[in-house]
């Protein structure tokens, strides 16, 4: 009965070592290839903003995330130049100091559409906003206005390329960024901070 017990306990390490290496595996995959090319470690920080904790996911070829509730899986935590040089830019973007990004991003690989709808939003300035109907129409896409708000959801770096910029025609519209149950709230912030909340909206 002992060696059944052994050998069981046996069997359970050894499936416990394989989990662990497929984990550490898969972390190094994730990390190390981008759009089919090998590329070195991506690296992590964070700083605690107006509108709570903002995680940056950088490398070399520039930043790759933003946002909130970030968790990032095999990222390097040491210091690194990229990700310091975005946590020092967002923080003068909430100090008031910073109207545009002069960041290099290297955005996860997408679909035309959503490209093509992000770079067009990133003509959206300080201050300016545009409705879901209108970004439709400026990125040539034709896209329907409920895509546009799915596309918003799904960008990689809010405030960078400023989906918060983006209203309905008759409100605040939706927001996926933010801490929990604050989304709206973040970014009536984040328009109020720009002083382009619309009057109707106010």
């Amino acid at each position: 009965m002992s060696g059944n017990v052994l050998s069981s306990a046996s069997d359970d390490e050894v499936g416990g070592f394989h989990a662990r290496l497929r984990e550490q595996l898969q972390e190094i995959v994730s990390t190390m290839r981008h759009d089919g090319q090998i590329m070195t470690t991506l690296f992590f920080d964070q700083f605690d903003s107006q509108v709570g904790v903002i995680g940056v996911l950088a490398g070399p070829a520039g930043v790759r995330e933003v946002g909130w509730r970030l968790r990032p899986q095999g990222a390097s935590i040491e210091p690194d130049e990229m990700v310091q040089m975005a946590l020092g830019q967002l923080r003068e973007y909430f100090a008031g100091q910073r109207r545009e990004f002069t960041l290099p991003l290297d955005l996860p690989p997408m679909e035309p559409v959503p490209h093509a709808v992000l770079q067009a939003l990133r003509s959206v300035g300080y201050g300016k906003t545009i409705t879901y109907g209108e970004l439709a129409q400026l990125s040539g896409t034709g896209v329907p206005a409920r895509a546009i708000g799915e596309i918003m959801a799904a960008n990689p770096v809010p405030i960078i390329i400023p989906c918060h910029r983006v209203v309905a025609s008759d409100g605040l519209g939706g927001y996926s960024g933010g801490e929990p149950g604050r989304q709206l709230e973040t970014k009536r912030w984040l328009l109020e901070n720009e002083g382009a909340l619309p009057p109707v909206l106010v």
